[in-house]
């Protein structure tokens, strides 16, 4: 039989070990609390410095109101806080931070110091803790303002301590949480100190426009278009991400509920539905929302890190944000070449497409424009012979019987003989082939040619790089900088010119040559992306094929694109000599087939 201990009460030594436990999982943690005091302290300049991971130093330093001495001894206290004072306060929570358990669960896991001084107080005042027990309480000479120092952390607790990641890993973290609240209020000057390397100087009073070029980088920005929607008690405002640089998680999806960075279930259904014809599942477009709202309306004691929240009508905030992204995507669905970021729009043009003076008068668009087409061209594949397109009644002057063909699993192609008949609506191809009509996606067909390319000269190690005229450099966000740091010499391999360029930032000398006309930003982004998940997808091959998936997406040719009628015959040849032609790398069909029988049925010529 068991033996049953009595039940005894835990000490206060230990009970601040526990709500550190839920409070603080690493040093990106301690920034997180340290800065929504800030913010709650008023403050418009904030720093934050890190040494070795944050494992030896964490330190957040403010210009906010400070504290005189007997606040700052009772801040360290558990549930100590200036800003409830009963349970009702709990039901309209317009701080950031409310619960009075983060600089208390601090002190217990780290040697802590706070110097803090208030605007009417001439001196300042520092406290020093070690493992939670008060140490020394002097006055010292401060400028108006908090600075919290956190050093080794963890050191009194070493189950917790072996759990934290490399240097560069707990980094990346930081880096995230610096960039989230930077975003949240570009009001605020934001400085953050790596190694005693300035990695962020932000200025303050900037719009989130700036905020978001200066923090994501001017190639996501150009994707990017205005939220900006009002509904009763609901108001919805940021950025929402063209289809174009959608990605396979939400990495790149920041939401902000009354300036916390924070979610809810209902938010993504809503998001979900706002991209819902715009993007195949599984796809998650960039996203920068900030939501408005009554305080009342929203319960933030739901999580213990403050992570997530309940909405108590969530509905209109559901429908708020539906409205808002499809209306910032409306004029934008049909567009995936980024043209335009920041909600610029393309200046106005005539009926016939071309541009024309703003001041000029509109010109009366006509009922039926049909623009001038090349004239078809019938051509075979290599190998195969040159097959003219089956009789009809009418025709006389053709041949009654057809040639001799070979035979269909001779060749891989989804087709015996083809001819371009035209592109229609700036995006879809129309093939005639012997069978029947077929619409062709030409990007959908590139990044299918592109991927199977590229994947030979990389599985043979034999990928041809071609160096760019001048070397570009690219910004990336912390968890993508993150990837590519840890996967340089895979990405070498892949035929890319890539440097460490400190931070966030990265030199792109060269690129694959089957992909030399994309965008470097774009394509390194792209490949970053896949490659932050190798660790849980398994196998370097694996992660490997689809970062080239990713990359030969970026450099396919995109909607709008006007193709010449030679290069539509490249692409359709390639393509007929794909291993796998009928889908993109991503699942999407490359080519649509409409046989003659269905539309002699549709014809009701049957």
């Amino acid at each position: 039989m068991a033996q049953t201990r009595p039940i005894h009460v835990l000490s206060d030594h230990v009970i601040n070990k526990i709500a550190a436990g839920e409070v603080v999982e690493r040093p990106a943690s301690v920034i997180k609390e340290l800065v929504e005091n800030a913010l709650d302290a008023g403050a418009t300049q904030i720093e934050v410095e890190a040494v070795g991971g944050g494992r030896q130093l964490v330190a957040v330093a403010d210009n906010g109101c400070g504290m005189g001495r007997d606040d700052a001894l009772l801040s360290i206290e558990r549930h100590a806080t200036s800003k409830i004072e009963d349970v009702d306060d709990i039901e309209h929570i317009a701080t950031l931070g409310f619960r009075g358990e983060a600089l208390a669960a601090i002190a217990a896991v780290s040697h802590f110091t706070l110097t803090t001084r208030a605007m009417v107080d001439e001196a300042g005042t520092e406290l020093t803790m070690v493992g939670g027990k008060l140490v020394d309480v002097k006055d010292v000479g401060s400028p108006i303002g908090t600075r919290i120092e956190s050093r080794r952390l963890f050191f009194n607790v070493p189950a917790r301590r072996k759990f934290l990641r490399s240097d560069q890993t707990e980094l990346s973290h930081i880096r995230q949480i610096f960039v989230v609240y930077a975003l949240a209020h570009p009001e605020v000057g934001w400085r953050l100190v790596v190694d005693g390397r300035e990695v962020y100087r932000l200025a303050a009073g900037a719009e989130l426009a700036d905020r978001l070029r200066d923090v994501a980088g001017a190639e996501l920005a150009r994707q990017l278009r205005p939220l900006d929607y009002h509904a009763a008690d609901v108001a919805v405002r940021g950025y929402a991400g063209l289809p174009a640089v959608a990605r396979q998680d939400r990495t790149e999806q920041y939401i902000f509920i009354n300036g916390r960075p924070a979610s809810a279930p209902a938010l993504y259904h809503a998001i979900n539905q706002g991209y819902h014809t715009l993007l195949p599942p599984g796809r998650h477009a960039p996203l920068f929302l900030f939501i408005e709202l009554d305080p009342e309306q929203v319960d933030v004691n739901v999580h213990p890190t403050k992570k997530e929240v309940r909405f108590r009508q969530p509905g209109p905030v559901r429908d708020a944000v539906i409205e808002a992204i499809r209306r910032a995507l409306q004029p934008a669905a049909a567009m995936t070449d980024g043209s335009g970021g920041f909600g610029e729009t393309a200046s106005p043009t005539n009926a016939d497409g071309r541009a024309r003076s703003p001041d000029a008068p509109a010109q009366e668009t006509p009922r039926l424009l049909i623009p001038d087409l090349p004239a078809p061209r019938t051509f075979s594949f290599p190998g195969l012979p040159m097959i003219p397109p089956a009789p009809t009644e009418a025709d006389t002057t053709q041949s009654k019987t057809r040639p001799a063909v070979p035979s269909p699993e001779s060749s891989k192609a989804p087709w015996l003989w083809c001819r371009v008949l035209g592109q229609v609506g700036g995006l879809y191809v129309v093939l005639e082939t012997e069978d029947g009509l077929v619409l062709m996606d030409p990007h959908a067909a590139h990044e299918r040619v592109l991927f199977e390319q590229f994947l030979r000269q990389y599985t043979s190690h034999a990928v041809k790089s071609q160096g760019l005229l001048a070397p570009e450099t690219v910004d990336l966000l912390p968890a993508a900088a993150e990837a590519v740091r840890e996967n340089l010499p895979l990405l070498r391999e892949m035929g890319f010119g890539v440097a460490d360029f400190g931070g966030a930032a990265f030199i792109v000398d060269a690129l694959p040559a089957c992909l030399g006309g994309a965008a470097p930003a774009t394509v390194l982004s792209a490949v970053a992306e896949t490659l932050a998940r190798g660790g849980s997808r398994g196998g370097a091959e694996r992660w490997a094929e689809e970062a080239v998936a990713q990359a030969a997406c970026k450099a396919a040719v995109k909607a709008n694109d006007v193709l010449r009628l030679d290069e539509i015959e490249q692409l359709v040849v390639a393509l007929a000599r794909a291993e796998m032609p009928y889908t993109c790398p991503h699942g999407r069909p490359t080519i649509i087939f409409t046989s003659y029988p269905e539309l002699n049925r549709k014809f009701g010529r049957t």
